[in-house]
């Protein structure tokens, strides 16, 4: 094998690594308002999971998650902290519910004390930037030696394998609904990851009223499978 195939081995593993399931952050104890989405019923079956799924990427993820974890990538690269803490703020603001916002510290507190000492992690650990998962996803990625799509990439697919899962306890859906809506869900998530690196600030903003609705009502729901 020439080096050049190995690398590009390496790379391949480094981005299942990050986009696995099996990342000891906590990311499978959330439902990211999906639970709550079940039990109004406003989620009842594969294509009703499906339809709060592609929502959910169109209007949230890829217009607000994606667009910073692009933003991170390159401040922690250029070792821009102004641009770093703006972001990261921005971000902060921008989670319109409580349950939100303490996933996105929690999970990425612990995405980038996975990271131990790596520099990008002690970049991003400054006291003045708050923790959050699209952080943890950019300083990773930067550490491991990813490209700005291949962590876009990896976020996105940890994210649409995390909402499956949670469909499949909560709906609930077997093993094959599962996989057909991870099939069904490739085109949009590849349009988001293409779309993400070029959008405008102007343009950044998750459009998902019943989503923050979602995940405000979360956090007083009578029985929860998930973390709230």
């Amino acid at each position: 094998m020439d080096i050049t195939t190995m690398n590009d081995a390496v790379v391949l593993c480094q981005t299942l690594r990050l986009a696995s399931p099996a990342l000891p952050i906590g990311a499978y104890s959330y439902s990211q308002g999906l639970e709550t989405a079940v039990a109004k019923g406003w989620v009842v079956d594969e294509s009703t999971a499906r339809d709060w799924m592609e929502g959910l990427l169109t209007l949230a993820v890829a217009r607000l998650d994606l667009p910073l974890v692009c933003r991170l990538h390159r401040a922690l690269e250029a070792h821009d902290h102004a641009r770093l803490l703006f972001w990261s703020h921005y971000l902060r603001a921008s989670r319109e519910a409580r349950e939100l916002g303490d996933e996105d510290r929690v999970l990425g507190t612990g995405l980038l004390r996975l990271l131990g000492d790596d520099p990008r992690a002690r970049q991003a650990c400054a006291a003045d930037v708050p923790p959050s998962l699209p952080l943890g996803f950019a300083a990773a990625g930067l550490a491991w030696g990813l490209s700005e799509q291949a962590t876009l990439t990896a976020y996105a697919w940890s994210w649409l394998e995390n909402q499956v899962a949670a469909a499949m306890k909560t709906v609930p859906l077997g093993q094959s609904a599962g996989q057909r809506l991870l099939s069904a869900m490739l085109a949009p998530l590849a349009r988001a990851v293409t779309c993400a690196p070029e959008m405008a600030d102007d343009d950044l903003g998750a459009l998902a009223p019943g989503f923050a609705i979602a995940c405000a009502h979360h956090g007083t729901q009578y029985t929860r499978l998930f973390r709230s």
